[in-house]
């Protein structure tokens, strides 16, 4: 959280404790420590309780700053430079380069490029359908935690497969240039398109093609990761919409391309069609845009505020289970925002129904959960953190409807499950995605280590106690003490005193990149999201 909490901490009535580290703080003999905890009870004077953490002094992480363990090989090529997001675009791209060179070499069938271009559209969409990720995750993530660890670690990098979506749409735009060179060479040279006449292309077909292409050229740059980091709401929208009249413009040329191809092989518009394979990719492809949108629904939402930092909202209009996450919008052809879900325990959603917002009392505390998501299905939620303009209107004017679209999508949590005990490394409101391993009954055993501001007064009791829920001895650290601290040599230090397979993390990307980096540089299996919208 970028801003100082302001208001008083909401605590419920029930003696519940929250136990959170505190970086830095002075003992009695002056000396600084990492270790202590603070016990907060609504109007109870504070008692000393017993350390549930696992001790970490200052001296242990001046220790550990460096891993002891050696960097692999090439290790900056390897998880910085030509990660598995770029492996899988390049293996694309370089596969679809070599068939277009043939192609080109060759005899320069127009048909073959038509067909090329669809079959990557398609491609491109349906590595986006929220149905196909979910398989995605499912069929890849399904080895047992026998298998071997090597294995294990490729598997979860399932989350990767955008790396197939950018290699496709990219390689579109050389299938379609190669297209559209072709074609306009006969067309200015009036070459004929089939032997047994004399017609050529029309001239509507080629200014299509060249409006198309133009459009194509704009996606693929607006799409580049630092425009997309830097103006992400634009970036979104252009490729919303542009691949909208892309799609629709490539009906109308596949229609002229078609009708022309008919007429110079002296056949009807229909047979053309149907004959051709682009025209039924086409289909596929309208499919697998729309779908999406046809399950477009303005769904009613239950907000708990947290704090004027963060809002907590519920959801009961369908089934969640695990690393599961929904798109959400406030207006269906604006920004969407992408949120993982974690399930709600039965007591403490009936506390929540039966009272007003506005009159609420503090509630109880949550009930323990159960492992298995079908005993937690009743209501979900996400966290809402303020981190932009529509976060922050959430939280101040809390709505009582949001739109939603396709289905709930797996996420990179879903990969966690091939491990036998994860390290779950977060900051901020990124705790909660993590809480969505409680409802898994296959989940890991977990240690958390969480970094935020204020803990109990931006996210309340009840957050902090499913933190607690989610394993043993969760390191919670205060940064409105002492400010932020570098967390790698904690966590170097939870991996081996936890004796965890992987390392799981849930922050901002540059923080993200460089834990992911430490760990798998020296062969710890690392993960978390890779910010491909």
């Amino acid at each position: 959280m970028s801003d100082r909490e302001k208001s008083e901490a909401y605590l419920p009535t029930a003696p519940e404790q929250a136990v959170c580290h505190q970086s830095g703080s002075e003992d009695s003999n002056g000396a600084s420590s990492s270790d202590s905890e603070k016990v907060v009870k609504p109007e109870i004077p504070k008692k000393p309780t017993h350390n549930r953490h696992i001790s970490i002094t200052l001296d242990d992480l001046e220790a550990q700053t460096k891993s002891e363990l050696p960097l692999k090989r090439f290790a900056y090529l390897r998880y910085a430079v030509f990660t598995m997001y770029r492996r899988l675009f390049t293996v694309v791209f370089l596969v679809n380069l070599a068939c277009f060179i043939y192609v080109m070499v060759a005899d320069r069938q127009i048909l073959a490029l038509v067909n090329a271009t669809a079959v990557n559209l398609v491609a491109c969409g349906l590595a986006r359908h929220p149905m196909v990720v979910n398989g995605i995750y499912r069929v890849v993530c399904s080895l047992p935690r026998s298998a071997p660890l090597w294995l294990r670690r490729m598997a979860a990098k399932a989350a990767h497969y955008g790396g197939v979506h950018s290699g496709c749409g990219t390689a579109s735009l050389i299938w379609y240039a190669g297209f559209v060179g072709v074609a306009s060479n006969m067309y200015w040279t009036s070459t004929p398109i089939s032997s047994l006449t004399d017609r050529t292309f029309s001239t509507a077909a080629i200014a299509v093609s060249y409006v198309i292409l133009v459009l194509l050229m704009v996606m693929i740059v607006v799409a580049y990761p630092v425009f997309r980091r830097k103006m992400h709401d634009y970036f979104e929208l252009t490729h919303r919409f542009t691949s909208w009249l892309i799609l629709a413009m490539f009906i109308v040329l596949v229609m002229l391309f078609a009708n022309d191809m008919g007429k110079a092989e002296e056949k009807s518009l229909g047979y053309a069609l149907i004959t051709l394979p682009a025209f039924w990719l086409l289909i596929g492809a309208v499919l697998a845009i729309a779908h999406p949108w046809l399950l477009l629904r303005k769904i009613p939402v239950q907000t708990d505020p947290l704090s004027p930092h963060a809002i907590r909202l519920h959801f009961s209009h369908t089934p969640i289970s695990f690393a599961k996450g929904i798109q959400v919008s406030k207006h269906p052809l604006r920004d969407w925002h992408s949120f993982a879900g974690f399930p709600d325990p039965s007591e403490s959603l009936e506390n929540i129904r039966r009272i007003p917002s506005e009159e609420r009392t503090p509630a109880k505390p949550p009930a323990a959960y159960k492992k298995g998501h079908k005993r937690n299905q009743e209501s979900w939620s996400i966290v809402v953190s303020k981190a932009g303009d529509w976060t922050s209107d959430t939280i101040n004017s809390p709505p009582t409807h949001v739109w939603k679209r396709g289905a709930l999508m797996r996420g990179v949590g879903y990969g966690l499950r091939l491990f036998n005990r994860i390290i779950v490394v977060t900051t901020g409101s990124g705790i909660g995605p993590c809480l969505g391993f409680l409802g898994d009954e296959h989940r890991p055993m977990i240690k958390v280590v969480w970094q935020t501001r204020n803990p109990l007064r931006t996210y309340g009791q009840g957050v902090i106690d499913l933190v607690h829920q989610m394993g043993p001895d969760p390191i919670i650290l205060d940064t409105s003490k002492d400010g932020r601290i570098d967390m790698l040599p904690i966590i170097h230090q939870q991996v081996q005193e936890f004796k965890a397979e992987a390392v799981f993390v849930i922050s901002n990307p540059p923080i993200t990149r460089r834990i992911v980096y430490e760990f798998e540089s020296h062969g710890i299996p690392a993960y978390g999201p890779i910010f491909d919208s």
